[in-house]
């Protein structure tokens, strides 16, 4: 081979190899740079969720209290519908119940109890009815079973009924002469075996609110909060307004009632609410801590004084945590300290479909049955041997023609309520009629409600008391009444 074919030959060789082995190390860098670029965009992809994820859970976390608050009464005015006493709901929605909270305290361990329980079988009464018209009401308690009288103190306006030697409530000019001989008042009727339970209206007080502006409920710009009748509440939050209720009720220990009775012990249900602020206090406290806390301190300053505490609750709360968390009221926590509980079910007050009762106005007896099993389940869950509130409940005698499906309400119809307590197992019960036309032709003599209690019939199925918890309720199927009348005062 010639020299010059010789030095062609490795020339070709050289440039080929050359050619060959950086189109390898291309394509290897190639492959490798798609494989980092995948890498990459995965990881990327996974920061980004986590990222999101995350500013997701913070904003909600961040969500304050009053925006919860707002949305929940924005959900509430959403399935409402206005009566000519109130606001009543309209569309329930299911909700759990309220898990109960281990509780291990013994509560007033010392206490020794003196004084003398009687099974409440009473009527409401204004005041102006009790100072004008007391001898035709205590006629109808002596004609009949009837042993109690729940007499407005305080009434829905924040106005006390009598001239109480209260000095903080003689200083707002909150004292009325509605009244005009209290003590000559409660005389007569203890003379007559009359168990007195006086009505002290709690949280609705326009009198201490305008007096004393830094007790009121605020909006958020300052100016006092009003519902819609207009009317300024307190804030529950205030310990100088629970010192100011402890402080009447006592007055009504001094004067010579059984018991003293707490209406509107909860937050107003007004939709304006969403745009409350209520203090410092509530940072570190939820609307159910608070009432309950409240229930407590005036347990335990009032009972000593020979006294026992009751108060009223929404039918509704009983099985519903909706309902508790707006009002404050657990009826689970506050039957741990008060005397009697006194939910008002009256059967106008709920909703179509509610246990399963079309038009539970047009079954009393079902209705009360039903709720009062209610009461029954969630009051179980306390457990044997801790202190445990006694069961009285607002019957209903009046007719509710401000709902569409309603029947008369009668002796048959308030009888049958008195009969489904006894039949669930509970023996007291009130009577409420805005105007005190109560239905006489409902109620036995003394004599006749003894014979007839222990001989009526086994109910079917026997309520048998059962510690499981309730099933989820619609909640606040009833409807949320300020009061079926005014006071009338």
């Amino acid at each position: 081979m010639k020299k010059k074919d010789r030095y062609l030959d490795f020339d070709a060789r050289r440039k080929k190899l050359k050619f060959t082995a950086r189109r390898k190390s291309f394509q290897k860098r190639e492959m490798l740079a798609l494989l980092i670029l995948v890498i990459a965009l995965g990881l990327g992809t996974c920061v980004f969720f986590y990222t999101k994820a995350k500013i997701d859970r913070k904003g909600k976390s961040e969500l304050s209290e009053n925006q919860l608050i707002k949305h929940q009464h924005e959900e509430l005015s959403g399935r409402t519908a206005s009566g000519p006493y109130g606001m009543w709901i309209a569309r329930p929605t299911g909700e759990k119940l309220l898990e109960p909270e281990e509780d291990k305290e013994v509560w007033m361990a010392n206490f020794k109890d003196g004084r003398n329980a009687v099974k409440a079988k009473g009527i409401y009464i204004t005041a102006s009815k009790a100072n004008k018209n007391i001898d035709d009401l205590l006629k109808l308690v002596d004609d009949t079973e009837l042993n109690a009288m729940v007499i407005d103190i305080k009434d829905d306006d924040g106005r006390i009924t009598y001239q109480m030697n209260y000095q903080p409530a003689i200083d707002i000019n909150a004292t009325r002469g509605y009244i005009s001989d209290i003590n000559g008042l409660i005389r007569k009727l203890k003379e007559q075996d009359v168990y007195l339970i006086a009505r002290v209206v709690a949280f609705k007080d326009p009198v201490l609110a305008d007096k004393r502006p830094e007790l009121a409920l605020k909006l958020k710009d300052g100016s006092t909060f009003r519902d819609k009748d207009k009317l300024a509440w307190v804030n529950p939050y205030k310990k100088e307004v629970w010192d100011y209720l402890v402080g009447i009720a006592s007055q009504c220990a001094a004067l010579g009632f059984d018991e003293v009775n707490f209406d509107y012990i909860r937050f107003s249900t007004d939709s304006g609410m969403a745009n409350v602020d209520f203090g410092v206090e509530a940072s570190t406290k939820t609307k159910i801590e608070t009432i309950t806390e409240f229930v407590k301190y005036a347990c335990e300053k009032l009972r000593p004084l020979g006294i026992f505490v009751s108060a009223d609750v929404y039918g509704a709360i009983i099985s519903s945590s909706v309902d508790a968390k707006i009002v404050g009221q657990s009826y689970l926590e506050m039957s741990k300290y008060l005397d009697y509980i006194c939910p008002m079910i009256y059967p106008s007050h709920y909703g179509e479909g509610y246990y399963g009762i079309k038009y539970p106005d047009t079954e009393p007896y079902n209705l009360i049955l039903a709720a009062l099993d209610a009461s029954r389940k969630v009051l179980n869950q306390i457990p044997e041997g801790e202190h445990r509130a006694k069961v009285r409940p607002w019957l209903q005698d009046f007719t509710a023609p401000w709902i569409k499906h309603y029947i008369r309400y009668g002796s048959k119809e308030v009888r049958d309520q008195i009969e489904a307590v006894y039949d669930s197992d509970y023996s007291e019960w009130l009577l409420w009629n805005g105007n005190m036309n109560y239905t006489k032709e409902a109620l036995y003599t003394e004599e006749e409600a003894t014979i007839h209690y222990a001989n009526r019939p086994t109910p079917t199925p026997l309520p048998l008391p059962t510690s499981a918890p309730l099933p989820t309720r619609a909640p606040n199927s009833g409807k949320y009444y300020d009061s079926p009348w005014k006071s009338g005062n």
